[in-house]
C-alpha cells in the first residue's frame, strides 16, 4: 500500500447526525470535528430523522463515497442502529473498504448474544473494533471479538473548574429524557432529599425522547416537588456547562449505561457525582473515591450519599478533585495519538 500524508487520508463516517431535530448530540458530533481538526477529510452520512431514509443515506454514501475514501467509522448501538452498522458493513465488504465499527451502549453485549451470526460478520471481517470502555472490550473479548479501546474524548478546557468543598443540595440531571436512564429515579431522590434539607433543588437538562418528559413532569406534580424543580429540555453544551457553577452535584440515574460523557463532563467541571452502577459504569468510576455508587433504583441511597457529602465537606473537595483528574484522561489531546496510529496514512 502507498503511504502518503495525514491531510490525504479519507473517511466516511456513518451515524446519527441529529442534532437539528432537537437531539443530545452524539459521538459524531465531537469525534468528527476532532479528526478534522487533525487534518482528517471527513465526509458524514446519516442527517435523515427518518429511520427509513436515514439508513437508505448510509448505505448510498456507503456504496458511493465509500469507493473513494480510506476507512468507514461506524457508530454502533445495541438497538436499530446495530442493524445500520450490519448493513453498511456488508455494503463496505462488497466495495472492500476497511470499515471500523465504534462501539457504544451498555446493552451491546446482549446483542452479541441475541445476532450470534451478524455479529459475527460485523465484527470479525472489521478492520479493528473501537470500544469506547474497558467494559465492552472485556465482554466483546469474552464473545471472541478482538477489541481496542478508545475512550470518548472530551475537549478538557471547555469545562472550568470549581471545588465543590462546600457543597450544597443542589442536584443537576444530564440526560435524554428516556425510560432506560430512569429520570424519575431523580424525583424519588429529590423528595428524599427534601426530608432533610428543605432548600433542596433539581435541575433537569435534555430532550425528550420517548414522553418520559412529560412521564416526569406528571411525577413531580403528584409528589408535590414540582416548586423544587426546573426542566430546561435541550441545551447548548456551552448552555448547560455555565448551568452547572450554580450546582454541586450531578445525579446518573441510569438504568442502562456505558461510559456517558455527560458524566465524564460533570467530573471535569469538579461536580460532585452519584450514579447508578449498571453495565459499565464501574469501568468509568471509583466508588468513594471519585464519585459514590448504589444499585439502579435505589434513590434512598442515593439521597443519603447526598446528605453524607453535604456533611463531610472535606471528602466533597476530594471527590471533586479526584473526578477532574480521572476526567483530564479523556482529554482530545491524550486520545489523539490512539487515533491518529489507527488511521495510518495508507491509500487503498
Amino acid at each position: 500500500m502507498k503511504k502518503e500524508g495525514k491531510k490525504n487520508v479519507r473517511i466516511l463516517y456513518i451515524g446519527n447526525l441529529l442534532t437539528r431535530y432537537g437531539f443530545t448530540p452524539g459521538v459524531i458530533d465531537t469525534l468528527g470535528p476532532l479528526l478534522e481538526r487533525e487534518g482528517y477529510i471527513v465526509d458524514y452520512a446519516g442527517a435523515c430523522k427518518n429511520q427509513f431514509w436515514r439508513l437508505l443515506d448510509m448505505l448510498w454514501k456507503t456504496l458511493t463515497i465509500g469507493r473513494k475514501v480510506n476507512y468507514i467509522i461506524i457508530d454502533t448501538y445495541s438497538t436499530s442502529a446495530y442493524w445500520y452498522a450490519y448493513f453498511t458493513s456488508v455494503v463496505a465488504r462488497m466495495i472492500e473498504t476497511p470499515y471500523i465499527p465504534l462501539l457504544h451502549g451498555g446493552d451491546l453485549p446482549k446483542r452479541l448474544k441475541q445476532s450470534k451470526r451478524i455479529s459475527d460478520s460485523l465484527f470479525n471481517n472489521s478492520y479493528a473494533n473501537i470500544a469506547v470502555s474497558a467494559y465492552l472490550k472485556h465482554e466483546f473479548e469474552k464473545a471472541g471479538y478482538k477489541t481496542i479501546v478508545i475512550p470518548n474524548s472530551i475537549d478538557i478546557s471547555k469545562y472550568p473548574f470549581k471545588f465543590r468543598d462546600q457543597p450544597r443540595p443542589k442536584l443537576l440531571w444530564v440526560r435524554s429524557f428516556h425510560q432506560q436512564y430512569n429520570p424519575n429515579m431523580a424525583a424519588d431522590v429529590l423528595k428524599e432529599l427534601l426530608k432533610s434539607h428543605p432548600d433542596s433543588e433539581l435541575c433537569m437538562v435534555g430532550p425528550d425522547k420517548d414522553g418520559s418528559m412529560q412521564e416526569f413532569r406528571n411525577y413531580i406534580e403528584t409528589l408535590g416537588i414540582g416548586d423544587h424543580v426546573k426542566i430546561t429540555g435541550l441545551l447548548k453544551k456551552e448552555e448547560w456547562i455555565k448551568l452547572s457553577d450554580d450546582y454541586d452535584f450531578v445525579i446518573n440515574t441510569t438504568n442502562v449505561d456505558n461510559t456517558p460523557v455527560s458524566v465524564i463532563e460533570a467530573m471535569a467541571l469538579g461536580l460532585c457525582v452519584i450514579s447508578t452502577n449498571p453495565d459499565g459504569i464501574p469501568y468509568l468510576l471509583n466508588d468513594s473515591k471519585d464519585s459514590m455508587l448504589v444499585m439502579p433504583g435505589d434513590y434512598s441511597t442515593m439521597a443519603k450519599h447526598i446528605c453524607t457529602i453535604i456533611k463531610k465537606p472535606g471528602f466533597a473537595k476530594q471527590l471533586s478533585t479526584n473526578a477532574r483528574s480521572k476526567a483530564e484522561s479523556f482529554d482530545w489531546v491524550i486520545l489523539r495519538e490512539k487515533w491518529i496510529r489507527l488511521l495510518s496514512p495508507v491509500d487503498k
